[in-house]
Protein backbone atom coordinates (compact mmCIF):
# COMPACT_ATOMS: atom_id res chain seq x y z
CA UNK A 1 0.00 0.00 0.00
CA UNK A 2 1.03 3.38 -1.16
CA UNK A 3 2.36 5.80 1.89
CA UNK A 4 2.76 9.63 1.98
CA UNK A 5 5.90 11.08 3.84
CA UNK A 6 7.69 14.39 3.77
CA UNK A 7 10.80 15.23 1.77
CA UNK A 8 12.89 18.34 1.34
CA UNK A 9 14.60 19.56 -1.75
CA UNK A 10 17.82 21.89 -2.60
CA UNK A 11 17.59 24.76 -4.40
CA UNK A 12 18.70 22.48 -7.38
CA UNK A 13 15.60 20.63 -7.14
CA UNK A 14 17.21 17.53 -5.32
CA UNK A 15 15.09 15.41 -2.54
CA UNK A 16 16.68 14.91 0.56
CA UNK A 17 14.89 13.09 3.61
CA UNK A 18 16.02 15.75 6.06
CA UNK A 19 16.17 19.09 6.09
CA UNK A 20 19.65 19.16 7.68
CA UNK A 21 20.82 17.34 4.46
CA UNK A 22 18.86 19.65 1.99
CA UNK A 23 20.49 22.57 3.36
CA UNK A 24 24.22 21.39 3.44
CA UNK A 25 24.08 20.44 -0.02
CA UNK A 26 22.85 24.38 -0.56
CA UNK A 27 25.73 25.50 1.41
CA UNK A 28 28.23 22.75 -0.29
CA UNK A 29 26.72 24.11 -4.10
CA UNK A 30 27.39 28.43 -2.42
CA UNK A 31 30.99 27.18 -1.23
CA UNK A 32 31.53 25.40 -4.82
CA UNK A 33 34.80 23.09 -5.29
CA UNK A 34 37.15 23.61 -2.47
CA UNK A 35 40.35 21.35 -2.78
CA UNK A 36 41.40 19.10 -5.36
CA UNK A 37 39.77 16.05 -6.43
CA UNK A 38 36.98 15.17 -4.29
CA UNK A 39 35.14 18.68 -3.34
CA UNK A 40 35.73 19.30 0.77
CA UNK A 41 32.59 21.64 0.77
CA UNK A 42 30.08 18.89 1.93
CA UNK A 43 31.99 18.48 5.01
CA UNK A 44 32.49 21.90 5.59
CA UNK A 45 28.71 22.53 4.63
CA UNK A 46 27.88 19.92 7.41
CA UNK A 47 30.46 21.91 9.96
CA UNK A 48 29.05 25.08 9.36
CA UNK A 49 25.48 23.71 9.99
CA UNK A 50 26.56 22.12 13.53
CA UNK A 51 28.54 25.54 14.51
CA UNK A 52 26.18 27.45 13.16
CA UNK A 53 25.55 29.71 17.04
CA UNK A 54 28.96 30.26 16.92
CA UNK A 55 28.95 31.53 13.43
CA UNK A 56 25.96 33.69 13.87
CA UNK A 57 27.58 35.25 17.33
CA UNK A 58 30.66 35.88 15.10
CA UNK A 59 28.67 37.78 12.76
CA UNK A 60 27.47 39.37 15.43
CA UNK A 61 30.22 41.07 16.76
CA UNK A 62 31.49 42.02 13.42
CA UNK A 63 28.24 44.05 12.55
CA UNK A 64 28.26 45.72 15.67
CA UNK A 65 32.48 46.32 14.59
CA UNK A 66 31.67 47.62 11.01
CA UNK A 67 28.85 49.74 12.45
CA UNK A 68 31.45 51.11 15.20
CA UNK A 69 33.62 51.52 12.61
CA UNK A 70 30.96 53.39 9.86
CA UNK A 71 30.09 55.58 12.80
CA UNK A 72 33.99 56.44 13.78
CA UNK A 73 33.34 55.45 17.33
CA UNK A 74 36.81 53.39 17.37
CA UNK A 75 40.45 54.43 18.19
CA UNK A 76 42.73 54.69 14.80
CA UNK A 77 45.96 52.79 16.36
CA UNK A 78 47.69 53.42 13.00
CA UNK A 79 48.60 51.29 10.29
CA UNK A 80 52.16 50.33 12.30
CA UNK A 81 52.64 48.03 15.13
CA UNK A 82 55.76 47.49 16.82
CA UNK A 83 55.34 44.34 17.79
CA UNK A 84 52.93 41.63 17.49
CA UNK A 85 52.06 39.85 20.99
CA UNK A 86 54.13 36.38 21.96
CA UNK A 87 50.65 33.73 21.49
CA UNK A 88 53.21 31.35 22.76
CA UNK A 89 54.79 30.65 19.64
CA UNK A 90 58.58 30.54 19.27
Amino acid sequence: MARSGTGYFDRKGTFFKSPRDATASDLAALLGQIGDGESLAPGIAHMLLERRDQIEALFAEHDAMMADAEAGIVTNIGTKVSAFPNLGKK
